[in-house]
């Protein structure tokens, strides 16, 4: 009777919703949250950080750090309105499980993540643990992605309800189950991965992310269209949204809300003087952002992005061979050609570096040294701190030229340099070496005699590498075997498939209206 009784005590059924976060670290615009909350049972919250996720090629500690960063945020907002989050390390279905037999679960609510085979794998098994389970899963559609998708041909009418759609509430007030409390978010050493810092990394979190937002939008962007190809420009004329978009700290849908409340302000006034400029740079930001989920869109249709070209007959016809030193020089900025170390240099140190560097990055691997698209892909994938898969192999495919259907965009570094950085000043900030050089050199030091390279202490070879190889000869060979396998029949008939599924039919559109 006795033992009956402890086992009545123990075992207690009290049924919850769970909010299961992944890559939406916020509370406004959070249909799952929302959902959850209306559904008038205690809801607990929960993180899952996955030991493979860390295991992996493309993953760096900069990421683990500002997602547990932008959780403890979380944390502070969830508890401000009476919830509790919980946090835990290792599968998410164990975590469930231990949920179910604990509470009892009525229903699981997530956001729907567009990722890497991996993640598609787990929400797999989650959905197989819910059905088998009893528990009705329900996950809500992020961003303008659209699964399910057989082509482009009605993405961007879809894409654009879904963000056209008005935010959903922030949540004021919430119930947890009695009792419950949050877990501590762990740091980073307590998982024992080490940590790399970061010059300038932002504030983490949402309250953080809709600053930034504003900030750009109310003096930042003015400049956006014509400054943002610039290492130097950009750095305070892009928006430096996308950490926060990343981690889902603040939605597209919120992005794009605020940016149309602003553009609608400017057209009533759009020739005073504090609204000149920003027309055409508010139209532009737009623009980035429906590109951002088209590129994403592409992710959501093969997983396999980080090992599997999109046109794999193209990519075996390009036969690139890894060369580990070239790779090294490339990887950390010693390449000898001084506008491209910097620019690498800076990303390594601050996470970031605007789009039009970004390509020209990857473009010198696989077209000027001529390297795997995987190898350089994944080095890079580590060194952003806004890593989104989607948007990430997407350029690496493209600026790798293994789609097919893009053009090859092999880009010259001096032209990039003079174009974008022609005093040398983005250099001297990012390469020391370089920092007594006069401006005549700044972008050819090798060519200093030697007497110039004691003077301004940059002896080439020694203070600052020569070229690795000839930048121009190097380029040129790459977009002539480029445009060689490009035509090869076995690569062109995968490239129509490609464009049938990924394509953009924004040109396509266009000529139809014409």
């Amino acid at each position: 009777m006795h033992e009956l009784k402890e086992q009545c005590q123990v075992v207690h059924y009290v049924p919850v919703t769970v909010v299961w976060f992944k890559r939406d670290l916020r509370i406004s615009d959070h249909p799952a949250l929302d959902s959850a909350i209306k559904s008038d049972l205690p809801v607990i919250c929960l993180f899952n950080l996955e030991p493979e996720r860390i295991q992996r090629d493309d993953v760096d500690s900069i990421h683990i750090e500002w997602e547990l960063d932008c959780l403890r945020k979380l944390q502070r907002s969830l508890e401000s309105i009476g919830g509790k989050l919980l946090f835990h390390y290792g599968r998410a279905v164990d975590r469930l499980e231990q949920l179910h037999t604990d509470y009892h679960i009525d229903h699981l609510y997530s956001s729907e993540e567009t990722g890497l085979q991996w993640s598609w794998d787990r929400d797999k098994d989650v959905a197989k643990w819910s059905k088998s389970s009893g528990v009705e899963f329900t996950e809500f559609p992020t961003n303008g992605v659209i699964r399910g998708l057989k082509s482009r041909d009605h993405w961007k009418a879809l894409r654009d309800h879904r963000v056209d759609a008005p935010l959903v509430n922030t949540p004021v007030q919430m119930k947890a189950p009695d009792g419950l409390q949050s877990d501590t978010v762990p740091l980073l050493s307590e998982l024992g991965i080490p940590s790399r810092s970061l010059t300038d990394r932002p504030e983490p979190g949402e309250k953080a992310a809709l600053a930034v937002l504003f900030s750009f939008l109310d003096g930042r962007g003015r400049t956006y269209r014509k400054s943002m190809s610039s290492p130097l420009l950009g750095k305070e004329a892009c928006s430096r949204l996308s950490p926060y978009i990343a981690v889902g700290c603040i939605s597209i849908r919120q992005i794009l809300h605020h940016t149309r409340r602003k553009l609608a302000k400017v057209k009533k006034h759009p020739r005073s003087a504090d609204n000149r400029g920003w027309t055409t740079s508010l139209s532009s930001f737009q623009s980035r952002l429906a590109w951002h989920c088209h590129f994403i869109q592409r992710l959501e249709h093969e997983a396999t992005m980080d090992s599997i070209a999109l046109n794999p007959e193209l990519d075996e016809q390009l036969e690139r061979i890894f060369d580990q030193e070239k790779f090294d020089a490339w990887a950390y900025g010693f390449t000898g050609w001084p506008f491209f170390d910097a620019c690498m240099r800076s990303l390594i140190a601050t996470g970031w570096i605007n789009f039009r560097m970004r390509a020209m990055l990857q473009s010198v691997a696989s077209y000027t040294l001529w390297l795997p698209w995987r190898e350089t892909g994944m080095h890079m994938a580590r060194m952003f701190l806004d890593y989104e898969p989607g948007i990430h192999w997407s350029q690496i495919h493209m600026q790798s030229g293994v789609t097919g259907i893009n053009s090859i965009r092999a880009y010259s570094v001096e032209k990039q340099a003079m174009d974008h950085d022609p005093t040398g000043e983005f250099i001297r900030t990012w390469v020391k070496e370089l920092r007594d050089v006069p401006e005549q050199y700044i972008h050819h030091p090798w060519r200093m005699t030697e007497e110039q390279q004691k003077t301004f202490s940059c002896r080439i070879g020694k203070d600052y590498p020569a070229p690795i190889v000839d930048e121009k000869e190097s380029r040129k060979e790459g977009i002539s075997a480029a445009y060689g396998a490009k035509g090869h029949p076995a690569a062109k008939t995968r490239a129509t498939q490609v464009y049938l599924i990924h394509g953009s039919r924004k040109r396509q559109q266009s000529a139809r209206r014409s």
